[in-house]
């Protein structure tokens, strides 16, 4: 079926120049009529390789031809970046595509205008989590939303995320809903929970791959060493893929992590010399001119033997060459992360799992998920080239049963929301969206998880329904996260969040870490913070709670944290994992044993960060919450205590901090005092410098005023009320002033800080001190600037003298 007659038929628009094809394989052309004919929701369950992507392009097409707006859920981020390469088509017909992710600052004004946006579920839970405020009301005016890869469901921690996302999304703005996966064996199960009809239900199976798949498990004999048990597996790999290379066929094999695929090449291209394997391009002249384009060195010389790597660490440029070559068949043999086999359409006749587990810098050594294993299975075979695809699982005999039956009877998606209902809950809550025990069962009822309990009552215990509902509100109202009216119909008691729910839905937080940031903010307003009480709290978060410290990092752990307090109660070597990642990164010198975890530890951290500093403004004071936001913007740029404000002013990174810091200009006051010329003497361009000290003056710039006849003595037993007048002559801010005597807090007042305002101060001649220490501070709870503080000091006098 010609794309340009189908379109030409069913829409007003020429859209046959968004299909990178010019016609419908068989797959495509059964669902046609249900994507374009009719209106209601569609579940797709289809091959890897089978063209399922062209579903999610005709479902789009048909809204925006309509003048709606489309949503495309990505699993990965990174996919979510290929989506906005790949669709430049849609933006060719004057169809805007906007990609809201955490890694970029938000323009809502773009994604308000967007005709595509393209989130992640994790973008998407938050935005919709805010959707009544201008910033994120976009996703109230979502006409169709394609999920990809609808299988996530099933995923430990982020599935329940994609579940409860797309039951709020629905109650929204009810968008259609297009869900697609390459591997759904109870596709009848999620068409039931999104409403879709059998004639927009699809389960096509392997008669529908392009080319034939044989899948099998190989064993290897496990060892004592881990590292050498990596070689083991290399060599099995290169056994299984050695006869197709010698015909010149193609391998994939899928490892993993980034510094494996690089040290599987190198070890490859050895062992390929002395197998005598006939690969590689040494000879072709002009392949050695373009083999010069690749940043990465290693991957330069690698490549030239037919032997390459591909993961998210690699730039762009060499990331497209890799993949245009493996295409050309000029690189035969590739290693890569999992990330490829949800991304690129890269099939191999040869495609193997060297490595069913990975190192997670978040939970450990964890098992590949079932559904990864199968994705990535899924590439083998090349249309056109292959008449059957080979795919191997290469694991320990422990493990083989396993995954043999896996390959062959799949393995049915499962809701897991149970896992963590009550979080779910409290957000569901603090958003308004159920308000009574009774909203708490509907909110349920558009769960995947209600519609599989309803399949399976036993395994998701559903016979005591209400009482897990019950244990839940238990558990939220006992925690202080919600409170409970009194039931007036058996299960219709009212239900409203507390301070404490609201930001730990806002923040995106678990309980048990909730809980520990409103005790951290018990001890602060108690007897104050400090940075070792901030990091140790963050370290201590549920969400690095399966942090693990492998043995070549113990003695960088302990070389960071030598020297340094830590609390009795940080005590597994994850924590203090954590802890050291936190403090090193401060510091801006990571070990580099740390390092390979450091990135996505410090990601969370500065999350959890966020997420403290608002805890303690609410609940503990201004200052408390300046310290966290100075600690943030510490370990986020990796400068000294004394530089940190720098990092206030836009344009000033880590690089530019350190630089004027070594020139002696620590903060923003510094910098408007230094101008364009002590500026560039300290080593910054001129038009560089001109930004930078303009941000500067935007900044709050605060002065505290005494007054000229501020007392220097006072007899004991009398008592004076002065004013301290604040001035701000840069940005208005939130402010708390705080005035304190002899270190004890007199007042505190939290205030908007436009131009002057005086405070309160009294001077009182204590007959137990000699002198009177007052403190008058100012600080900021949402900029990470060194807090202002002046200090008088007043001798208090006895008749006597």
């Amino acid at each position: 079926m010609d794309v340009a007659e189908v379109l030409a038929d069913s829409l007003e628009a020429d859209f046959a120049e968004a299909f990178a094809f010019e016609s419908f394989n068989r797959m495509q052309r059964e669902a046609l009529p249900a994507l374009l004919e009719r209106e209601e929701n569609v579940v797709a369950s289809a091959p890897t390789a089978s063209g399922k992507t062209a579903l999610a392009e005709l479902a789009i097409c048909k809204t925006l031809d309509a003048g709606g707006t489309a949503l495309f859920v990505a699993p990965l981020r990174a996919l979510t970046n290929e989506k906005e390469a790949d669709w430049d088509r849609f933006e060719e017909l004057d169809y805007s595509v906007y990609v809201v992710t955490g890694e970029r600052d938000l323009n809502p004004r773009r994604a308000r205008r967007a005709d595509i946006l393209v989130m992640t579920p994790e973008k998407l839970d938050s935005a919709t989590r805010k959707h009544d405020s201008r910033r994120y009301d976009f996703v109230t005016e979502i006409d169709c939303c394609v999920i990809d890869e609808v299988h996530l469901l099933d995923a430990d921690g982020r599935g329940s995320v994609l579940e409860v996302t797309i039951s709020r999304l629905r109650r929204l703005c009810d968008p259609r809903v297009v869900a697609l996966s390459a591997t759904m064996p109870n596709v009848e199960d999620v068409a039931a929970w999104l409403d879709a009809p059998s004639e927009c239900t699809f389960d096509f199976g392997d008669d529908y791959r392009p080319v034939d798949l044989h899948a099998d498990v190989k064993t290897y004999t496990h060892g004592e060493n881990a590292f050498a048990d990596k070689y083991r597996r290399l060599y099995r790999a290169l056994d299984l893929a050695e006869p197709h290379l010698r015909e010149d066929g193609q391998a994939l094999v899928f490892v993993s992590s980034r510094q494996d695929t690089v040290q599987a090449a190198k070890k490859s291209r050895d062992e390929i010399a002395e197998r005598d394997i006939p690969m590689g391009a040494r000879g072709e002249y002009d392949f050695h001119t373009r083999a010069k384009e690749l940043e990465n060195d290693t991957l330069r010389k690698s490549v030239l033997d037919g032997v390459a790597f591909h993961h998210a660490g690699l730039s762009k440029n060499d990331k497209d060459r890799v993949e245009e070559w493996f295409k050309e068949g000029l690189i035969e043999l590739l290693f890569s992360t999992t990330t490829l086999a949800w991304g690129v359409n890269l099939p191999a006749r040869c495609v193997i799992i060297r490595d069913t587990k990975y190192h997670d810098p978040l939970e450990g050594e964890v098992d590949m998920s079932p559904l990864d294993v199968l994705q990535m299975l899924g590439r083998a075979g090349r249309p056109g080239y292959d008449d059957v695809g080979y795919g191997w699982v290469v694991c320990d005999t422990a493990d083989a049963d396993r995954y043999r039956r896996l390959l062959r009877d799949g393995t049915e998606i499962e809701s897991q929301l149970a896992d963590s209902l009550e979080t779910h809950l409290n957000a569901e809550i603090a958003m308004g969206n159920v308000a009574s025990e009774a909203d708490v069962f509907e909110w349920l009822e558009t769960t995947f998880y209600y519609e599989r309990g309803q399949r399976r009552p036993a395994k998701y215990g559903f016979d005591t329904l209400e009482t897990t509902v019950r244990d839940a509100l238990e558990t939220l109202e006992a925690g202080g996260f919600v409170d409970r009216g009194a039931p007036e119909d058996g299960r219709s008691g009212t239900l409203e969040a507390t301070a404490l729910g609201r930001l730990t839905s806002r923040y995106y937080l678990d309980l048990e870490t909730a809980r520990e940031f409103a005790d951290c903010c018990d001890r602060a307003a108690a007897s104050g913070l400090d940075e070792a009480t901030v990091f140790e709290a963050i370290a201590k978060a549920g969400a690095f709670d399966s942090v693990t410290t492998r043995q070549a990092e113990r003695d960088a752990v302990d070389d960071v944290l030598a020297g340094q307090p830590v609390g009795d109660d940080v005590g597994s070597n994850g924590q203090r994992k954590v802890l050291a990642i936190l403090r090193a990164e401060a510091r801006g010198a990571t070990p580099s044993d740390l390092r390979s975890d450091a990135w996505a530890i410090t990601r969370n951290a500065l999350r959890l960060l966020a997420a403290l500093r608002a805890f303690l403004d609410r609940f503990a004071s201004g200052h408390d919450a300046n310290l966290a936001s100075r600690l943030e913007a510490r370990v986020e740029n990796g400068v000294d205590e004394a530089a940190v404000g720098l990092t206030a002013i836009d344009g000033v990174g880590p690089g530019r901090a350190s630089k004027l810091a070594r020139s002696g200009i620590h903060a923003p006051a510094a910098v408007r005092e230094a101008g364009v010329s002590g500026l560039v003497d300290a080593g910054l361009d001129e038009g560089v410098a001109e930004r930078i000290l303009q941000s500067a003056r935007s900044l709050p710039a605060v002065a505290i005023e005494w007054g000229s006849d501020f007392p220097e003595t006072i007899a004991v037993g009398e008592n004076d009320m002065r004013e301290i007048t604040v001035t701000n002559a840069g940005e208005a801010a939130r402010a708390e002033i705080r005035v304190s005597v002899n270190g004890l807090e007199m007042t505190s007042t939290d205030t908007y800080l436009r131009g002057s305002e005086t405070v309160p101060a009294a001077v009182f001649g204590a007959p137990d001190h000699d002198t009177l220490e007052l403190t008058v501070s100012v600080a900021f709870p949402e900029l990470p600037l060194v807090p202002v503080s002046e200090t008088r000091t007043i001798s208090v006098q006895t008749d006597s003298e």
